[in-house]
């Protein structure tokens, strides 16, 4: 049973001290259901997760007590992704013919600070300052530059870029373009990261429609079809954030395993791919994740951001809703956003951000602690 995405809906990212996650989670249900023309009690099941604004399930009270089954979903910043792939399965499987895909989040300011306990880690491991995940992230891309060549330069073109789309996506939170020299010269958090290369935890909600293929007429005229979705976890001997050790011998990462998984599922490969949406917790996870995904070689990204291969009019379009980095990131959200996202291109309603060609085919990627990967292809 084929599965589609018929109603999209969202709440800016950003800061909006006048709602709470909860209420911000609402308004992207409702819109959502406003473009699917279907009402709250038309939905037989809803997925969905929060980390900072209590559970999702809570929806409930704002949408309408139709007794649904509404299952919570935690997954790190995965949360988003494993969310759809529940919803996707639930469908595909022949239980449900419709339900709702929601993720919101209201995050204090400062970068997230985990409990090394909640981990089951060491306390020492918080003390050195690694549950900071800025200090993981610079780590692990500073290893990545000295092996495969990447440099300052490349790191500052995805946040150019980044700042770039930001500023024509009305949803977005950084709406402000920022040149090459102000993100190199800006204050260094971790070396060699600094302010501007990093997303920053903020606040917004995203709700997704999804039901049989059979049955989106009933829905819309513009369905947008999931042809794939995969999780993995890591395996030992990768490179995770969190991880208190590392192996003699490493392994491919989780998104490694995903994108082969759902490329397979798919019958495609990265090159059938027009627009794409990858984890950029920060500049390098981007770079990182280009290759992992299967999207290039590995140090393969220098040359592509110097020719502007990933810009909305490149090659291979890259984030084009200004990623994390432009629009924060709302744990329970992110990687709905990034569904969102690629609805919108696939649909041809980018306004200026569109993707030329006529894209079809679109990809998202998440990664989130303690080292979990959801990916997902769509179709139209």
């Amino acid at each position: 049973m084929d599965v589609a995405i018929v109603g999209i809906g969202m709440h800016p990212f950003g800061r909006t001290p006048a709602l709470t996650g909860l209420q911000q989670g609402a308004y992207a249900a409702r819109e959502a259901l406003k473009d699917a023309g279907a009402q709250w009690s038309d939905m037989q099941f809803a997925y969905g997760g929060s980390a900072s604004s209590g559970s999702a399930d809570a929806l409930v009270n704002e949408l309408g007590l139709t007794g649904l089954p509404f299952t919570n979903v935690a997954n790190g910043c995965a949360t988003g992704g494993s969310s759809l792939m529940s919803a996707y399965n639930a469908v595909k499987s022949g239980e449900f013919d419709v339900g709702m895909v929601v993720g919101f989040d209201k995050h204090d300011r400062g970068a997230f600070n985990a409990d090394p306990k909640a981990l089951g880690l060491p306390e020492w491991y918080g003390e050195v300052g690694m549950m900071m995940t800025t200090q993981f992230f610079a780590m692990k891309i500073t290893k990545y530059m000295h092996d495969f060549g990447i440099t300052n330069d490349g790191l500052a073109r995805v946040s150019e870029k980044a700042f770039i789309n930001g500023a024509m996506n009305p949803n977005a939170w950084r709406r402000n373009p920022i040149g090459l020299e102000e993100i190199q010269n800006g204050m260094m958090v971790s070396d060699p990261l600094t302010k501007y290369m990093f997303c920053s935890p903020s606040e917004g909600g995203v709700a997704l429609i999804v039901c049989r293929a059979d049955q989106v007429s009933r829905y819309t005229d513009k369905p947008v079809f999931i042809k794939g979705a995969a999780l993995r976890s890591r395996r030992y001997g990768s490179f995770e954030v969190f991880a208190p050790s590392q192996a003699l011998e490493q392994v491919p990462g989780p998104t490694v395993d995903a994108s082969k998984a759902v490329f397979e599922m798919a019958g495609m490969g990265p090159k059938d791919i027009d627009v794409a949406q990858l984890q950029d917790t920060e500049a390098g996870a981007e770079i990182m994740h280009m290759a992992e995904n299967g999207f290039c070689e590995d140090g393969e990204q220098e040359h592509m951001l110097a020719n502007g291969e990933t810009r909305v009019d490149g090659r291979l379009p890259v984030n084009t809703d200004g990623g994390c980095i432009a629009n924060g990131e709302p744990i329970g959200a992110s990687g709905l956003r990034q569904i969102h996202e690629n609805v919108v291109q696939l649909r041809g309603q980018g306004g200026e951000r569109q993707v030329p060609g006529d894209p079809k085919v679109g990809y998202t990627h998440v990664y989130g602690a303690p080292g979990i990967s959801a990916v997902t292809i769509l179709q139209r």
